[in-house]
């Protein structure tokens, strides 16, 4: 990849890649290191030719293996804690979605985040997180029904996630 294409493809894919690093971690300094470290690692490797799309996937990897690799460690939390985020419309409906959000596992949050967020594909999910795509289906399932259940305790009870 020429300066000039890594240029244009570091413009597309840091936001989100960032935002991704950044709710899955969140720490703003890991979630900055492991963005360096995604792109440097995406540079340093010997890649085929690969289209915009598998480029992206590619990149999307090697940061969920590097944060694999902080959760192994113990270096970043399984759960984050989203009070002190800032939000922009209905503060609260957001602040009780983060705080259940992040209140799920891990693998979980990056499952939900990668195709709600990201809009990856099955097939795309489980090449990232090394699963096959009938995990991912059930996984995903289970995700999104802890999601939903910690949102519904948070009504019936008026209270914190």
């Amino acid at each position: 990849m020429n300066q000039e294409a890594f240029r244009v493809f570091y413009n597309r894919t840091s936001r989100p890649l960032r935002a991704y690093l950044l709710r899955m971690s969140g720490r703003v300094d890991v979630a900055d290191d492991l963005l360096q470290e995604s792109y440097c690692r995406f540079l340093a490797a010997s890649l085929p030719e690969m289209d915009v799309g598998q480029s992206r996937s590619y990149l999307f990897k090697i940061a969920t293996n590097l944060l694999h690799d902080r959760w192994r460690r113990k270096e970043i939390p399984e759960n984050i804690d989203a009070t002190n985020q800032s939000c922009q419309d209905d503060r609260e409906t957001r602040i009780d979605v983060r705080r259940a959000f992040d209140q799920l596992k891990p693998r979980e949050r990056q499952l939900l985040w990668l195709a709600h967020v990201e809009g990856f594909d099955h097939q795309e999910i489980a090449q990232l997180a090394g699963l096959k795509v009938a995990s991912v289906r059930v996984l995903l399932f289970r995700a999104r029904s802890q999601l939903a259940n910690r949102l519904r305790e948070r009504l019936r009870t008026g209270s914190g996630v």
